[in-house]
């Protein structure tokens, strides 16, 4: 299954990196391997996320990359499209697709 980011998702992981290089270059980077190998990984198993809760759409999902971090994804039939990659302190709870 092909794998596509949206511009916010792009935008949103070079700003993660640009805040955590700021202190620690090496955990940059190893974020950011980490949460390209977990997308990755969503190829062979799309729906392995949950369900992002403030949607309650079956094809709206989220993984978690680390102890901070998810990634929210979209699941079509042909692709799956990352919309986004938060941390988890951010508030979504009125979060609207």
């Amino acid at each position: 299954m092909k794998i596509i980011w949206s511009p916010t998702a792009r935008n949103k992981t070079k700003e993660i990196l640009e805040y955590i290089s700021e202190d620690n270059p090496d955990a940059a980077l190893a974020l950011i391997d980490l949460i390209e190998e977990k997308v990755e990984n969503l190829s062979q198993n799309p729906e392995s996320g949950r369900v992002f809760p403030p949607t309650n759409n079956d094809k709206i999902r989220e993984i978690v990359v680390h102890e901070n971090y998810g990634v929210i994804y979209e699941v079509n039939p042909d692709i799956i499209e990352v919309l986004t990659v938060r941390h988890f302190r951010q508030d979504f709870s009125n979060y609207k697709m």
